[in-house]
């Protein structure tokens, strides 16, 4: 895997915690074993735009209200979905 910020092929897919703040900004919670990339040659360790995008998209659409102050992707993504699309990203 190529490293976005330093290029190094040496880059790894390695779960990692994030902390995210809910879509209403009433707080922040922490996402344990995010699918992030971890590059060894310049320490820098991030999650790629499109599951960014993924994980925005599943807090637009469960309640947020349910969710502990921390818990895993997984279990994010199991969370039902209070509407089967978000209708604000047209």
């Amino acid at each position: 895997m190529v490293c976005k910020w330093c290029e190094s092929e040496e880059a790894i897919v390695s779960p990692e915690s994030a902390y995210w703040e809910l879509p209403d900004g009433t707080r922040a919670v922490e996402i344990k074993e995010v699918p992030s990339v971890k590059c060894p040659s310049c320490s820098m360790v991030y999650v790629e735009e499109d599951l960014i995008g993924e994980i925005e998209e599943q807090m637009m659409l469960i309640n947020t209200r349910n969710l502990p102050k921390e818990f895993t992707f997984e279990e994010l993504m199991e969370q039902p979905r209070l509407l089967k699309k978000n209708y604000f990203n047209l």
